[in-house]
């Protein structure tokens, strides 16, 4: 898979395997995507009518790993994916890279290339929205999900001097590489997930098609290990609605730490889980900016 940001909305870029070479994995995909439209016609016979795609588009769902650049300051290979995920992209005094949502429409989507068994197929004026997976003994993962514009499927043969050097070797999500803290409580902790929850759309009117994002919605999930009410009170959390900073942060290595800040973070729905004989808190996350615009704030350093 290559993809490459564009200068502007309707200006498909030309993604190369040298530089714009994407590593992932557990790829899906919606070649031709769309709304069907039945005719239903009236006719002297039983029998189906031809149904007609309305907002034509396609999709393309993908994981990569979680990793740093390898240089601090240097900007990850996979941060033209947030970009196009309504992320602003800032370099600070090289030494660190960070993320910030922003509330407006994305100016540079993506073109993005995949190749499948001779096949090629392409998406323009790409956008996404992406989560987070931190799950003990597992490589850390994001989650994309993309919708493009639809292009004829073409025969084509794998790009040349395919170049995946950008993408480091990832660490497990362990005690040795991953540290976090919610509410001020830090301890045992099994699973986080993050879901930045784009409100992804087609937009298909006479006139104008494309994909759109309009809103957000971030949310996430927790499980760890049951304390007593000394380590931290959860139920009062959960009860009285308290909001609270959460971080999570992976790596240790300067050029691949990528951490994780969101500054207003609501646990709900709370339950108990076993996981071998100890008892586990499941909560839900309502993940909520504080000034606006910061809710989720990836930094790579």
């Amino acid at each position: 898979m290559l993809a490459k940001l564009q200068t502007a909305i309707g200006q498909a870029a030309v993604p190369t395997g040298a530089d714009d070479a994407m590593l992932v994995g557990n790829i899906s995909a919606k070649p031709v995507a769309g709304d069907l439209v039945a005719r239903d016609l009236i006719r002297p016979y039983y029998g189906n009518s031809e149904q007609l795609t309305a907002g034509c588009h396609a999709e393309l769902d993908f994981e990569v790993e979680v990793a740093g650049s390898g240089t601090a300051g240097h900007a990850p290979a996979w941060g033209r994916l947030l970009v196009a995920c309504n992320f602003k992209e800032t370099v600070t005094d090289e030494t660190s890279v960070t993320y910030t949502p922003v509330s407006s429409v994305v100016q540079t989507p993506l073109t993005m290339y995949y190749y499948l068994d001779g096949l090629l197929h392409k998406l323009a004026d790409a956008k996404g929205t992406v989560s987070w997976d931190f799950t003990v003994k597992q490589i850390p993962k994001m989650k994309f999900h993309f919708v493009g514009t639809y292009n004829p499927v073409t025969d084509s043969p794998l790009p040349a001097n395919t170049d995946f050097s950008k993408f480091l070797q990832p660490k497990l999500a362990s005690t040795e590489y991953t540290t976090w803290q919610m509410h001020g409580y830090t301890g045992p902790l099994q699973a986080l997930s993050l879901d930045m929850a784009n409100s992804l759309t087609w937009a298909a009117l006479i006139g104008y098609e494309g994909a759109e994002i309009n809103d957000r919605k971030p949310a996430g999930k927790i499980t760890l290990q049951l304390g007593s009410v000394a380590d931290h009170d959860w139920w009062a959390t959960v009860k009285d609605a308290l909001l609270g900073a959460l971080t999570i942060t992976h790596g240790k290595t300067a050029g691949n730490i990528v951490q994780i800040d969101a500054p207003k973070v609501q646990l709900t729905d709370p339950s108990y889980t076993d996981q071998d004989n100890k008892v586990m808190l499941d909560a839900s996350l309502t993940v909520n900016p504080d000034l606006g615009n910061d809710e989720l704030v990836i930094t790579v350093k």
